[in-house]
């Protein structure tokens, strides 16, 4: 009897020690850093903290509202603290900055796993590849260049849809004459650059690719560039007087009510449009903003998440966990809807799910595009060059347009001086 208790102690001491010498299982949980504030983006963001939820996640995120140079700025100051966030919504020549440095994390066993090389869109590959190893896992594919119109404007002037520079220069002058506005705009340095970036990109794509996808300063200081911003030039007379202060969604919502004719932004206009209540093909019509070349136009920015080593256990299950969210159909199927973009899953059928005909239409000519050999990324959303060169860029643009003294020739090489002072 006593040696029977003895032998059960024993098990039981045995037990207790294996128990404590198991390793614990990791609870996956992340803090995602992102710039998705406030309207349509925080709404498809949140869509993605529920689904990770959902997926045996523990939720967080740090949303740094403003410029891309505040997100940038906290970045680097956690890194240096050594408290590196485990994931970071960040764009491409950002990815191979951060990648060079050593910080990220490798999720090629994850990715060969799950076969991301064989669904994500072959131009997204390379960013999110920056020396053959899957560091970032994207989120969609957003157009920059889309010119959208009141169509209720459109029909009561009698005017079509511009499809060069010429024609939407004539179409503004008619709806001036008319007492209208013809083109909605807000103050933004970002939504000034994204409105030159169709401007340069639709009147000569090779200017394009020189000035801002290589930072090249002579192609800054041609005759090409000279006439870009002379064509910006008469495109802020044609805006009205209101637009200090105006927000990107009050300029969108102008044109949707026929107040304004056109707006020129990317499509997380088709998000916020149709989560205020607008409907396309009835208060709006989306089509490529201008180009002087003939064919399909796409200018691409695509948001990401980049991973960051860590050492938690729990924050490395936390980091597989996301990216396999992120890449699910699912996902991109959710949050593509509510942000107006595309996936960036090749394998996600657009006539399905609740996608838009502005969303369709952006794949097809994204399809169009790449068979072309028109396709580029956006320089204004920080797909090209890295970010001191492209806010040197901004500056330059964003003072053009608030400062009508400024002459096309002096504005094109101020801005070849201000990408050569941060070389």
């Amino acid at each position: 009897m006593k040696k029977t208790r003895t032998i059960n102690l024993g098990l039981s001491a045995l037990a207790v020690l294996t128990a404590s010498a198991a390793p614990l299982m990791a609870e996956p949980k992340t803090n995602m850093m992102h710039q998705w504030a406030q309207g349509s983006e925080a709404a498809a963001i949140a869509k993605l903290g529920e689904m990770y939820e959902a997926a045996g996640g523990i939720w967080e995120q740090t949303a740094i509202s403003g410029h891309t140079s505040n997100t940038l700025a906290k970045l680097r100051s956690d890194v240096v603290a050594g408290n590196a966030p485990a994931a970071v919504q960040l764009k491409g020549p950002e990815i191979i900055e951060w990648n060079s440095t050593g910080q990220t994390a490798n999720l090629d066993e994850l990715a060969t796993a799950e076969g991301w090389d064989d669904v994500v869109a072959p131009e997204l590959i390379s960013v999110m590849k920056p020396t053959g190893h899957w560091v970032a896992v994207p989120m969609n594919i957003h157009r920059v260049n889309w010119l959208y119109s009141s169509k209720e404007l459109l029909d009561e002037l009698e005017i079509e849809v511009p499809r060069t520079w010429e024609e939407f220069n004539a179409a503004c002058d008619k709806i001036v004459a008319a007492g209208k506005t013809c083109i909605a705009h807000g103050a933004a340095d970002w939504s000034d650059t994204t409105t030159f970036d169709s401007v340069v990109y639709g009147m000569d794509i090779d200017l394009y690719r020189k000035a801002f996808q290589e930072a090249d300063v002579e192609a800054m200081r041609s005759q090409g560039m000279i006439d870009a911003f002379a064509q910006l030039r008469k495109m802020v007379g044609y805006m009205d007087d209101g637009i200090n202060g105006r927000s990107w969604e009050q300029s969108m919502t102008m044109t949707m009510t026929g107040e304004a004719a056109f707006f020129l932004m990317g499509d997380w206009t088709v998000a916020s449009a149709n989560l205020a209540g607008f409907k396309e093909g009835v208060d709006y019509l989306c089509d490529q903003t201008p180009v002087d070349w003939g064919g399909t136009g796409y200018i691409l920015n695509a948001d990401s998440v980049v991973m960051f080593k860590q050492s938690d256990p729990d924050y490395v299950e936390g980091q597989k966990l996301l990216a396999k969210t992120i890449m699910s159909p699912e996902f991109q199927v959710t949050f593509n809807v509510a942000k107006g973009s595309i996936p960036s899953r090749t394998d996600v059928d657009l006539s399905k799910g609740g996608f838009t005909q502005c969303q369709q239409k952006s794949l097809k000519d994204l399809q169009a595009s790449v068979e072309e050999g028109t396709l580029v990324r956006s320089m204004a959303h920080n797909m090209t060059v890295l970010q001191k060169f492209r806010g040197a860029m901004m500056e330059v643009i964003t003072e053009f347009v608030a400062d009508d003294s400024i002459t096309p020739e002096e504005a094109a090489n101020q801005l070849a001086d201000a990408v050569e002072l941060q070389m």
